[in-house]
């Protein structure tokens, strides 16, 4: 995942302003050639797309720096990212989910639990970001824990809490 943002070029700029053009393939020191991930020179370069380093990105950004944004992941959100089925086997290396659990796109698997208190300070320095607008807000469903080999539902009612197995 690469992302680059940039401050607004003058109207007056010539293609004489621009400067050297950028390296169209990159060699690596084992010899290996790759095309350049970036085209050209940026203020601020930053590794990683968990929250912290997306709303970093957001803020120099619109402060009017050139930031190159990069991740060594296919996804969003570092090790706090939620992936897909085929992203979690992939990252646990574990070969390829079995058929019978259905379709990669029907789960959406956090790497980290994540809570945010409604009327939390994180939630406040969000909106006044604005970086809100891209986080979808849900209500929890249910947690699960791994015990003996088995995935089990966290009760939330009396009537779990009386059935789980979690308990003996």
């Amino acid at each position: 995942f690469i992302q680059t943002s940039s401050k607004m070029a003058d109207s007056d700029e010539t293609a004489q302003d621009a400067g050297p053009t950028p390296p169209q393939m990159l060699t690596l020191p084992d010899g290996t050639s790759l095309p350049a991930l970036a085209d050209g020179e940026y203020d601020v370069i930053i590794l990683g797309t968990g929250l912290k380093e997306c709303i970093i990105s957001g803020i120099l950004s619109v402060d009017g720096k050139k930031v190159l944004h990069m991740d060594r992941n296919d996804y969003y959100g570092g090790e706090s990212a939620s992936v897909n089925l085929n992203q979690l086997f992939e990252k646990f290396k574990a070969g390829t989910p079995p058929s019978a659990l259905g379709s990669s796109r029907d789960y959406n698997i956090d790497l980290q639990p994540k809570f945010l208190m409604a009327n939390g300070k994180l939630v406040k320095m969000l909106v006044l970001t604005g970086v809100n607008k891209y986080l979808e807000f849900k209500q929890v469903d249910g947690s699960y824990v791994l015990k003996d080999g088995k995935i089990n539902k966290v009760p939330a009612t009396d009537t779990e809490a009386l059935s789980t197995p979690l308990v003996v």
